[in-house]
């Protein structure tokens, strides 16, 4: 938690609080459902919730976004997300269903109210949103394929609608096509080893996919 207190001290109380209470609800529902890995629920906080908020480096959602997490495993990155900004709407979608029961209760446990889910794959999901948000679960073509026709014409924020992509490595070759994709140094933003290769990749809408 210090961690998360050390690259974002101007958090409420309430978002403190809901921080703090992500290591219990996850270690508790991972004894029963297995989502996270030993060796990272010891780490939760550096290498989920804030790998997650790597994001909240690159913009902030204003209030009314509309955010779609695809794949989201654990909740990750749409719960601490959800957490920091809850006046933007949050629809985290997993086509595992144990993943998403482990999901629900997070949410619920936590209390937030800007978060839906569905069990279902992303190509099933109608409705648009203003970002696609997601930790490295396809290369970015196929990220792209599945995504199409889901993102908002009507832009709110100065950083243009599109996906914002969680990565790792050289990204040379499968960004090759998508010239207007920008890459955020995650080792910019965080002092820790874990983040030497981590990046976002910002894709914006008007790439022809």
């Amino acid at each position: 938690m210090d961690l998360i207190l050390k690259y974002f001290p101007q958090l409420t109380h309430d978002q403190i609080l809901k921080f703090k209470s992500l290591e219990a609800l996850y270690k508790d529902w991972n004894l029963k459902i297995n989502v996270v890995s030993r060796k990272d629920i010891e780490e939760l906080y550096l290498r989920h919730v804030l790998h997650s908020l790597g994001i909240a480096k690159v913009i902030q959602f204003k209030p009314g976004s509309r955010i779609l997490d695809v794949g989201t495993g654990g909740g990750f990155p749409g719960i601490p997300l959800a957490i920091m900004f809850q006046e933007s709407n949050f629809h985290l979608v997993d086509s595992i269903g144990k993943k998403i029961k482990v999901v629900d209760e997070v949410v619920s446990g936590l209390g937030l109210t800007n978060v839906e889910t569905t069990h279902s794959r992303v190509e099933s999901i109608g409705g648009e949103y203003d970002f696609i948000v997601s930790r490295a679960v396809a290369t970015m073509p196929t990220f792209v394929h599945w995504v199409k026709g889901k993102i908002a014409k009507q832009q709110r924020h100065d950083l243009k609608n599109g996906i914002l992509y969680l990565k790792g490595g050289d990204l040379t070759d499968e960004l090759q096509d998508y010239k207007k994709a920008h890459i955020y140094d995650l080792n910019k933003c965080y002092d820790e080893e874990f983040f030497s290769t981590k990046k976002v990749v910002h894709l914006p809408v008007k790439n022809r996919y």
